[in-house]
């Protein structure tokens, strides 16, 4: 499932290169206003913090709601407390646009996360190019090599990357590149089977310093609380945003205290 998604989210970037060029591409990303320091937004405090998602559609659940306007939707999250919105961008199997996050950005004034399927240095210009802060990496979709320059782009461009990770021996490869925000996502995102407590078992090895994510499997305030009991950081926040109430979602999960 990830190595699909990942080819139709690197074949779907290439058809977009035939329209823009890498240059002119490159261009448009250097040309932005400089990316938010997403590692003040993101640092450890005494309250858990949210990254909220907007997300019309996944692989595991299908459809989830429509989302018509996206930046309405991301100033609901902002007015609620997010400290960061995550927008999807891939658009074969969660229906998302760049036109999203172009419409996310301009309307809040926390950081936006480019989530995709990200292999090429194109998709990173693009990222930047439309405006995100914060870029996905995913540790199992990437070889070593590709995962360590692809961070060090990110960086040379002002953002900053979230490694997602799902095991131990992902984890040490954030740990390699020298990641300073690391996700343990609770979805197996070859097989979408869902693990809750892995993030526990993992965050001891995520390396000092770092912000510390935990990533799916949140439905309630008692989801968030077993997050931040084991140590996250932050939570990302997806479909229970979507299907609900989103201000009283969000004030009802940062208002846990463990």
């Amino acid at each position: 499932m990830l190595a699909g998604l990942t080819a139709g989210a690197v074949e779907d970037a290439q058809e977009r290169e035939r329209e823009v060029s890498l240059s002119t591409l490159e261009a448009r990303a250097l040309d932005r206003a400089p990316a938010l320091d997403v590692l003040s937004f993101l640092a450890p405090a005494a309250q858990v913090k949210i990254i909220a998602e907007v997300k019309r559609a996944s692989p595991s659940r299908g459809a989830l709601a429509d989302i018509p306007d996206p930046a309405a939707q991301a100033r609901l999250y902002e007015r609620g407390g997010a400290s960061a919105v995550s927008v999807l961008t891939e658009g074969r199997r969660f229906k998302g646009t760049l036109d999203d996050l172009d419409a996310v950005r301009a309307e809040i004034s926390i950081p936006v996360l480019r989530k995709d399927f990200i292999a090429t240095p194109y998709q990173v210009l693009e990222a930047r190019a439309h405006g995100a802060d914060l870029v996905l990496l995913i540790a199992a979709a990437l070889d070593q090599g590709t995962l360590s320059s692809l961070h060090t782009l990110v960086r040379e461009l002002g953002m900053t990357a979230l490694v997602e990770t799902h095991s131990l021996e992902e984890v040490q490869r954030a740990a390699d590149i020298g990641a300073e925000v690391v996700g343990v996502n609770a979805r197996d995102l070859s097989t979408f089977e869902l693990d809750r407590d892995l993030f526990g078992r993992l965050v001891e090895h995520i390396p000092a310093g770092a912000i510390r994510i935990a990533e799916s499997a949140v439905k309630t305030p008692d989801d968030v609380a077993h997050y931040r009991s084991a140590g996250a950081d932050v939570v990302l926040v997806g479909e229970a945003l979507v299907t609900g109430d989103p201000v009283a979602t969000l004030e009802s999960f940062l208002g846990v205290h463990v």
